[in-house]
């Protein structure tokens, strides 16, 4: 792992841009195509508009999985993954193949099976995501599942996830926020080749600072990334600001 701190979010997300386009390019080089995880959030919109405006990859030869998504939100709800990513990332470049998850399916049970299916034949190369305030990777808060082999599960969100939610203007009140979800595990997203993670402002402070110097735990799920040669963290002052520079030898 190597985290990486910047003075403002703009800057950590150019270079965090940069880096995903430079592993999807070597990927693409290698074997002629590249496998992709995309994440959705805050953290992540300055970075899309970076990789989105990157005209060094060929998303032609790209294929998208999905991390996570609500189950019973439809997609048209302004707090909709699948909306968020096919506005700021699918619609503008075309990959070539996308692996949505239907939060909407009737059996989730089920839909997690097709997601299995699909992407147990895959390599992933990059996958892009953020911590949340719970510490979750994903929708892993919590004690996070280290253990489970299922790549993408049902998941129970805690309040502390679902009050981000609302502070962040996506939903009005917390009994609008769905108390579960579909998500990518812990185990399926360390098995990528490379892990570009972003976090940035200061509610993010604390739990970064718990996720990086305190003992590598389910109650602090980001911090696995540890253990995770390829992971690269992109922070600014902000949610940098509790850690000192030693941590960032680490």
């Amino acid at each position: 792992m190597k985290l990486n701190w910047f003075k403002t979010k703009k800057e950590a997300s150019l270079v965090a841009a940069g880096k995903t386009a430079e592993i999807l390019q070597a990927a693409i080089k290698s074997k002629d195509s590249a496998t992709l995880v995309a994440a959705t959030g805050k953290s992540q919109i300055e970075f899309i508009k970076n990789l989105v405006k990157d005209s060094s990859i060929d998303w032609s030869k790209v294929e998208m999985f999905h991390l996570d998504e609500y189950i019973g939100l439809l997609e048209t709800h302004k707090a909709s993954f699948r909306r968020y990513l096919k506005e700021r990332l699918i619609d503008k470049v075309h990959p070539s193949k996308v692996f949505l998850i239907n939060g909407n399916s009737k059996n989730p049970k089920e839909e997690c099976k097709r997601l299995n299916k699909l992407i147990s034949a895959k390599e992933i190369d990059v996958t892009f995501l953020g911590i949340g305030e719970s510490g979750h990777l994903a929708f892993n808060d919590p004690p996070a599942d280290f253990k489970t082999a299922k790549s993408y599960t049902i998941v129970k969100l805690n309040d502390v996830s679902r009050r981000q939610e609302v502070k962040e203007g996506y939903f009005s009140k917390l009994s609008d926020v769905p108390k579960q979800a579909i998500s990518m595990s812990i185990k399926q997203i360390m098995k990528s080749k490379n892990i570009i993670c972003l976090a940035f402002g200061k509610r993010k402070a604390q739990v970064i600072r718990d996720c990086f110097t305190k003992k590598i735990s389910p109650m602090f799920p980001a911090s696995i990334l540890r253990k995770h040669k390829n992971a690269f963290i992109y922070l600014d002052k902000e949610s940098a600001a509790l850690l000192k520079k030693l941590d960032f030898t680490k």
